[in-house]
């Protein structure tokens, strides 16, 4: 009888212990689950329920609750006081249960739901005493006024502004234009209204972050790759000669240079060097080099800098786009030289497409000495109490070119702003490396308008990408450029 009891009493406490397991997982760590059902509608009211936490950036409220009353229960809902300040980064979190951007990717942590067991024991206390949850405060590394003064310069054009922290891979500004007003999304009909938002291009949505979705050729900012995948591969140096008769020749057909505004009339430079060709931005230097070295050796550069991969962003996966070659609007990876025009992948054309995240991350790269840098949004997170429950600690994605390499692009990328087409980018008293890029679009003299760079350049602490879509004559140089350089100067507090 004693061996039975015996045996009653263990199947009893397996199941009581099966129990609790079941119930602290339904109700701790599965409740983030469960409360993107998003047709549970007990679980919908239990979001209202919930004080969400805020997010903010330097000192700035960028989302934040109402408090109501309402059939007898405290609910809140979202506002966003900073307007069009930061959107499509912060996104929006409606009643519905609907959530884009860090609304979405964070949202264990601004539900207090996440995996932090102090702080979801609290809450779970809390939800059992019938008191309200407060969720986690998420503080960003936005710059509030640097990300303003990028929306001022993009001026409803359509187009993005990547500025990076060079040694920690923080990102200081995320401006993606057209922009809209997060406050609007809450409203009814408010999504379908933001999506008529189109900007002066007339094609981009408010409602994409330009900054990580969007795909523009480089054009010419492209050149830092392959100039990289020249060099790092010892194929050619800095010093390597060439003749530039105003084009190349590739499967018998001449490929002209661009007409840069560095040189009045048509591009011909004659005997430079490869160092020389970078400053100029010569696309008959850089076509050579592409068919020298090949396209797949092009590519294999490219995919160490991180294009063929998403970014790894705080932000929702489905919020970036990979950087690479595209065919039929899907990403394609060619498996052999012949299948690649390598002279016009070389200059940034053919059919490779970049976010400009991405060439930012480039540029960070080669002032890291040829380590990259893992780009970060999110600088820490606190608990309602002011505790800290996750701190982002600065990380290396990797080394993808030689010390040397980065040492000699940084010194050619000098050379662009000091006397080739970058020269609107000059700052007095402070060394500046960059590169233009004047993309082609097939629509005659509209291009897209590309720079980017870092300063300074002897010690690199700011990292600036700008694109600025379809502008008539839109040369990297005097439509990104002067863009870059103002971020510049806010950044360096001059």
């Amino acid at each position: 009888m004693n061996k039975q009891l015996r045996h009653i009493s263990v199947v009893a406490l397996v199941l009581l212990a099966v129990l609790i397991v079941s119930t602290t997982y339904w109700q701790t760590w599965a409740v983030g689950d469960l409360a993107d059902k998003q047709d549970n509608s007990i679980q919908l009211v239990s979001r209202l329920t919930v004080d969400r936490g805020q997010i903010l950036a330097g000192g700035t409220v960028l989302a934040t609750n109402r408090r109501h009353r309402k059939h007898g229960l405290t609910i809140f809902t979202r506002r966003y006081p900073a307007g069009d300040l930061a959107s499509q980064v912060v996104g929006y979190a409606t009643e519905a249960g609907t959530t884009t951007g860090l609304e979405q990717s964070l949202e264990d942590y601004l539900t207090g739901a996440n995996t932090n067991l102090t702080n979801t024991f609290k809450e779970e206390l809390r939800k059992l005493g019938g008191q309200t949850v407060h969720g986690d405060n998420v503080i960003l590394t936005l710059r509030p006024a640097v990300q303003r003064l990028a929306l001022q310069y993009l001026a409803g054009r359509c187009g993005a502004v990547v500025a990076l922290d060079a040694k920690t891979g923080a990102v200081l500004a995320m401006a993606s234009s057209p922009t809209y007003n997060a406050n609007v999304a809450l409203q009814p009909h408010g999504i379908a209204r933001i999506g008529h938002i189109k900007g002066t291009c007339g094609d981009a949505s408010a409602l994409y972050n330009n900054a990580t979705q969007g795909l523009y050729p480089p054009g010419s900012t492209f050149k830092m790759v392959t100039a990289a995948a020249a060099l790092d591969s010892g194929a050619y140096t800095p010093s390597s000669p060439f003749n530039d008769p105003g084009y190349c020749v590739e499967y018998g057909r001449h490929v002209s240079n661009a007409g840069n505004p560095d040189q009045n009339g048509p591009e011909a430079f004659g005997n430079v060097t490869l160092e020389q060709g970078f400053e100029h931005s010569i696309n008959s230097v850089f076509c050579n080099v592409g068919k020298h070295i090949g396209g797949l050796e092009i590519l294999k550069y490219a995919k160490r800098f991180g294009f063929y991969s998403l970014p790894p962003l705080d932000t929702p996966p489905n919020a970036s786009s990979p950087s690479g070659l595209y065919k039929n609007g899907r990403l394609w990876d060619p498996k052999n030289n012949s299948q690649i025009d390598s002279g016009r992948l070389a200059f940034g054309q053919f059919s490779m497409l970049t976010t400009p995240l991405q060439m930012a991350l480039v540029a960070a790269t080669i002032a890291d000495r040829g380590m990259e840098p893992k780009p970060y949004l999110v600088q820490k997170i606190v608990a309602a109490d002011g505790s800290t429950v996750a701190k982002t600690t600065p990380q290396m994605l990797g080394r993808v070119i030689k010390p040397q390499t980065a040492a000699e692009l940084n010194q050619m990328m000098q050379l662009v702003v000091q006397a080739g087409t970058g020269t609107t980018a000059q700052i007095p008293g402070v060394p500046v490396a960059g590169k233009t890029g004047t993309a082609e679009l097939g629509l005659g003299s509209i291009y897209d308008a590309w720079f980017v760079c870092f300063a300074p350049a002897n010690n690199p602490r700011f990292v600036v990408a700008v694109v600025v879509e379809k502008q008539p004559n839109g040369f990297g140089a005097s439509v990104s450029a002067p863009i870059a350089k103002a971020i510049l100067l806010k950044l360096l507090g001059r």
